[in-house]
């Protein structure tokens, strides 16, 4: 849950780093440091804080190198301090190290070392292999750098350089995004593409178990047998890796307004109306297979396993197969019958999520057919599946989801409806599920024009200190989602909660300090709404009712109401989570906090 970037080639280094980890800095921001070698000495500069505080403590040296290693961190070993902060070196300062994961052996690594007589400096699991690649070497880092990592367990994701080796850089990837970036006798490496969009469109994906060593006019790949690899380099689509506020306050206001044009994304060229079908491309490989499953097993974290949840009622719609949800988390606890019929859905914003790569690593394992929904192309859950689907929604910077979320969603019921037309549902029943899909955009359009009335309304809300979001059916997810979205960003007690349970135990936390948020649209669970609305009223509750609803039936024994279009219930959802993200995001605002970079958050978890 860190960022890494490297640089080596023609140019001034701390630079290019620096700028590397502000575009990165959504993946962990408790310290930051960098790494480079002047004058044949290792020289490490390192903060608490976010990258601007380690940009002004650069700022006016006069360091002249053309290569380095820089890290933005979550702290998972040990916690913010300069000390813990990366890079970590090793007893003679000849080697330093940067390092997205968890090292799940260190302890036993790190007292085999001190009883060798290594120093160790910080709390962190990071710096054993520092040492443990100075204990290995023998004029050749290569070979030290392999025999080191064949003696750890976990995950990782390294970029390692050495005073001796000037202008070189090595690169290990196991479990742990690395992208390596091309450009003109300049070579590039990042945890993510977006670090790198800047200054090439060239990427090349590192798979597990590779080692990639770059210097100022070439790079190559090998594999741990020392085997040469020729690897296919993406282009990377300008676009969608543009990272601009636009105007916006903050990231997260500009990619909830980004829903129409992300939602258009999803669905843009799979959409066959004339057919009353969706058509998948990424899915036709593996379509003899999935004709023929009877289960679907979703596998997913956090907000992408709202989705899932609703994914669930989605699949129950529109096709005949029997669904689970699990948490990716608890996945391999779970003793499961999994075989050829069986398919594992895999939902992960950053594709990299490691409670949901050890989860279809575990269901490949046994056999299942593996499908993913991803948003990076050549991440490590779009090369591990048997196929998926792009999201094509362009980066999203805000540590809480917004438009991947709803992108899912969207993602989600054309794979449901994909399935379903081989099986009952009808030409019709296809047809008015599309035709309802693409009108979403622009319906999305006209709950954010009211964004300064939910505005307003959100600000009556924000000095209550807990909250209960309540839905039933397809939105019992949604009121997941949306309480997850204000205790992320505004740390704010909330629980969704399923209407129906409320009266099993929550209900005893109602009175006038404990809000609730009911979503109540007009669909067949409407009526039962409107009596867990009245069992609130009755406890002196306060209400706010999202709902398309404008009759008095619910303004009545409502004390705020947010009106949004109405769709078909499978896609109300995703009308009905915009105003929530909304809301989330101006109570936050108004209380002060960091909307974008949230405390002890970070975006792509890739530890366990």
């Amino acid at each position: 849950m860190c960022g890494i970037i490297s640089y080596c080639g023609n140019r001034q280094a701390i630079p290019i780093l620096i700028d590397g980890l502000k575009r990165l800095e959504y993946r962990g921001y408790d310290s930051a440091g960098l790494s480079t070698v002047d004058k044949n000495k290792m020289v490490t500069i390192k903060t608490v804080g976010k990258v601007s505080q380690l940009e002004n403590k650069t700022a006016g040296t006069r360091i002249n190198s053309s290569f380095g290693i820089a890290h933005t961190r979550w702290a998972t070993h040990g916690k913010p301090s300069e000390t813990n902060a990366h890079p970590q070196t090793d007893c003679h300062n000849k080697i330093s190290i940067v390092h997205n994961g968890i090292i799940e052996n260190y302890l036993e690594l790190k007292e085999e070392l001190q009883n060798k007589g290594h120093q160790f400096k910080s709390q962190t699991d990071t710096e054993v292999i520092a040492h443990l690649i100075e204990d290995n070497y023998e004029n050749d880092l290569e070979v030290a750098i392999i025999k080191s990592v064949e003696r750890l367990v976990g995950t990782f994701g390294i970029a390692v350089i050495h005073t001796d080796y000037k202008h070189q850089i090595f690169i290990v990837k196991r479990g742990s995004p690395i992208i390596i970036g091309i450009g003109d006798n300049e070579f590039f490496a990042a945890s993510d593409s977006n670090a790198l969009a800047p200054y090439t469109h060239k990427m090349v994906y590192l798979s597990d178990d590779e080692i990639a060593v770059l210097n100022s006019n070439r790079f190559y790949i090998k594999n741990m047998k020392n085997e040469i690899l020729e690897k296919k380099i993406e282009i990377l689509d300008e676009d969608e890796y543009k990272m601009d506020k636009k105007g916006y306050e903050h990231y997260m206001l500009k990619e909830i307004f980004e829903q129409p044009e992300s939602i258009k994304n999803a669905f843009r060229g799979r959409i066959i109306l004339n057919e009353g079908v969706s058509k998948l491309g990424g899915l036709e490989p593996v379509l003899g297979r999935l004709k023929n499953i009877k289960k679907l097993i979703i596998v997913s974290c956090g907000t992408s396993y709202h989705a899932g949840l609703l994914g669930r009622y989605i699949f129950e719609t529109l096709t005949e197969l029997d669904i689970e949800i699990e948490l990716a988390s608890e996945f391999r606890y779970r003793r499961l019958k999994l075989n050829e019929d069986v398919a594992v859905l895999a939902i992960s914003q950053s594709g990299e999520t490691a409670d949901t790569l050890a989860a279809i690593k575990e269901a490949k394992r046994k056999g299942a057919l593996l499908l993913g929904i991803v948003n990076a192309v050549g991440t490590s859950i779009a090369q591990i599946t048997d196929a998926g689907v792009y999201n094509h929604a362009g980066p999203e910077i805000g540590v809480a989801s917004t438009k991947i979320y709803t992108s899912q969603l969207v993602i989600i019921t054309l794979i449901a409806l994909f399935i379903g037309r081989y099986q009952t549902v009808s030409f019709i029943e296809g047809s008015e599920l599309l035709t309802a899909l693409k009108k979403l955009p622009d319906q999305i359009k006209d709950i954010l024009k009211n964004a300064k009335q939910i505005e307003k309304i959100a600000l009556r809300y924000a000095h209550f200190k807990n909250f209960l979001y309540i839905g039933r059916l397809y939105n019992y997810p949604t009121a997941m989602e949306g309480a997850l979205k204000l205790k992320e960003i505004s740390y704010a007690h909330a629980e969704g909660y399923p209407a129906g349970e409320m009266k099993h135990g929550p209900i005893s936390l109602i009175d006038e300090n404990f809000p609730t948020i009911a979503i109540v649209p007009k669909d067949s669970t409407y009526d039962k709404m409107i009596n867990n609305i009245q069992e609130i009223r009755a406890r002196s509750g306060r209400i706010l009712s999202i709902t398309n609803d404008g009759e008095d039936k619910i303004k009545n024994i409502s004390d705020d109401l947010i009106l949004v279009p109405q769709t078909l219930s499978i896609l109300q959802p995703i009308l009905n989570i915009i105003p929530l993200q909304l809301f989330a995001y101006y109570i936050a605002k108004e209380k002060g906090c960091d909307v974008d970079k949230p405390r002890n958050l970070a975006k792509s978890v890739t530890v366990e």
